[in-house]
């Protein structure tokens, strides 16, 4: 352990001690992570994305033997960038590269050295940001730059990187408690920002693993505290991250991930079986669907132990760590063989896509390849890369079709080496105008063009959301929503709310403008019947009819109905 009244430089080996310490707090909160997304429905949960992006960061480090911090946090980054999930996973992904890149030079990182690294990795990440949105006051940024400024003030007078790390954690967290009057979103919901609550979780973890002790005042619980005025059902159980055991002969493992289904499922049993079974586990979920992560050298003892229970088992990926390893120290891009397939000049759309239904719709459509994904399930910047390395295509179209998606796919475009235009879809309805556009245009317009036509398309759709809230808000915009509540959302804004679902869904109709529009297409999801939609068509039929309605079966989970108005 580290002597805290005097620490002035760690190395490669230290820095990655520290790092699985922050990995393992911020796994021990992740459910109250989640807990503070704004709006209250099933969302990719930032607490849930940016453990699995430091997972992935710690994954690509736990066996590599080297003291220099400079190729220690560059192959952490690495990681991160592959592993990024979400905009928060991905915002942190670049918070880790900015800092790698600050330290290239370096053997081991003194204060100086932390000053400049921290720097780097805030003007990093807000430029990266910028090249894509305007990036917000009140997230994960304005968090990581009061760390970083902390830093800056105290170099001239300390040199100690103990009381350094705890003045950025000081500063970051003084700073998260400020993000509600940064952010009126934040201010209305009643909550702080949940990245910049992860970050500081993640620096605190830093400092318990530098002492071996543990956190006596909280930082990061005195915050919450105080904020959270509401308990949550069915959050994520709180897991302890463990490592392989060193020098394993079996090498990484497998990294797998499933949904369990089921009407009565024990969330605390689950939990428990599966942390026996290997390492690095989350179990997110309630007596209805729970989530699996976890790390095994057999990925048929989790997948055999949720059949055997009686769940029905969903959305099942099995990653080979052991190979993306290999591949990453070879110089290779995980996934990837090392040989291309013959190239072609054709363009290839990429979607990401979840539901059966609405797979087909893509296909249909004339998609070229689908990643599983969407909400709750946010891919990573590694399986989008993995898509475009299966395909010959030399041009490559993504459609994200979720706002929490399209930095994991702009990350992807950096780092592969084909060409590749992310179209910004947030929604199920922008991705299939796009395609359609695409399929429209492919044959005569310029690739700028094409991409500003799908661009165009997927801008003049309107898209409806319907889920049923996972907590009480008492205000969201202009709206209150109670717990249990259908919640509708109009381009991703919370637009009505009701407990009963036709009049959330009439009440959202209700507040958009309906000139110029003709035709609404209804997704219905996998826990719909084609009864109650027939009847939500009457229902709209009744109250508008100037609209054509048409119902086509998505089978999207969590939200009922996804409607399209054009």
């Amino acid at each position: 352990m580290l002597n805290r009244n005097k620490v002035l430089y760690i190395d490669g080996h230290e820095f990655r001690r520290l790092f699985t310490g922050g990995v393992d707090w911020l796994s021990q909160h992740v459910d109250t992570i989640n807990n503070l997304n704004v709006f209250p429905v099933p969302d990719g949960d930032t607490g849930t994305n940016m453990l699995l992006t430091v997972q992935k960061a710690q994954s690509f480090v736990d066996k590599l033997a080297d003291d220099h911090i400079g190729r220690m946090t560059e192959t952490l980054a690495t990681g991160a960038r592959y592993g990024a999930r979400g905009n928060s996973g991905t915002i942190l992904s670049m918070l880790l590269r900015g800092f790698a890149q600050g330290l290239a030079a370096c053997e081991v990182m003194d204060a100086q050295a932390l000053s400049v690294a921290c720097r780097h990795a805030v003007d990093y990440a807000y430029e990266t940001v910028r090249s894509v949105m305007t990036p917000q006051e009140g997230t994960i940024l304005t968090v990581a730059e009061a760390a970083a400024a902390s830093v800056e003030s105290l170099i001239q007078s300390e040199s100690n990187l103990f009381k350094l790390l705890d003045a950025m954690i000081q500063a970051a967290g003084k700073t998260l408690e400020e993000t509600p009057e940064l952010l009126p979103v934040l201010k209305d919901a009643g909550v702080v920002d949940s990245g910049g609550a992860g970050l500081v979780a993640l620096l605190e973890g830093f400092q318990q693993a530098a002492t071996g002790e543990a956190v006596q005042a909280s930082v990061f619980g005195t915050i919450i505290t105080r904020q959270m005025s509401y308990s949550a059902n069915g959050v994520a159980q709180q897991t302890t991250v463990t490592s392989p055991p060193p020098d394993d002969p079996e090498g990484y493992g497998y990294d797998v991930q499933f949904l369990m289904l089921g009407d009565d499922l024990d969330v605390a049993k689950v939990q428990a079986d599966i942390s026996a079974m290997g390492w690095s586990p989350l179990v997110d979920g309630d007596k209805n669907m729970i989530k699996v992560h976890i790390h095994v050298h057999n990925p048929a003892v989790p997948l055999d132990y949720a059949i055997q229970s009686g769940a029905q088992l969903d959305d099942i990926v099995v990653e080979n760590m052991q190979r993306q390893y290999e591949a990453f120290a070879s110089g290779s891009q995980p996934g990837h063989n090392g040989e291309n397939p013959a190239a072609t000049d054709d363009i290839a759309v990429i979607a990401v896509v979840r539901g059966d239904g609405l797979h087909d719709i893509f296909i249909e459509y004339g998609v070229t390849a689908i990643v599983e994904g969407g909400q709750t399930m946010n891919p990573s910047t590694g399986d989008l890369l993995a898509a475009v390395d299966a395909l010959p295509n030399r041009r490559v179209i993504l459609l994200p079709n979720n706002k929490n998606i399209i930095l994991a796919a702009r990350g992807a475009a950096d780092i592969s080496d084909r060409q590749i235009t992310v179209v910004p879809t947030q929604s199920i309805p922008q991705g299939l105008a796009a395609l359609l556009a695409f399929g429209d245009y492919k044959d005569d317009a310029s690739w700028e063009m094409l991409t500003e036509h799908m661009h165009d398309a997927a801008a003049s759709v309107l898209t409806l959301e319907v889920t049923k809230s996972t907590r009480r808000v008492d205000k969201l915009g202009d709206i209150s929503i109670q717990d249990g509540d259908f919640l509708v959302l109009a381009d991703g804004k919370a637009s009505s709310s009701s407990a009963d679902m036709f009049d959330a869904i009439l009440a959202a109709f209700a507040t958009v403008d309906l000139d110029q529009r003709e035709l609404v297409t209804i997704y219905y999801g996998a826990d719909v019947t084609s009864e109650q939609t027939a009847l939500l068509i009457e229902n709209l039929h009744a109250a508008y009819p100037q609209l054509q309605s048409e119902a086509v079966a998505g089978g999207q989970p969590l939200y009922p109905y996804v409607l399209s108005i054009e």
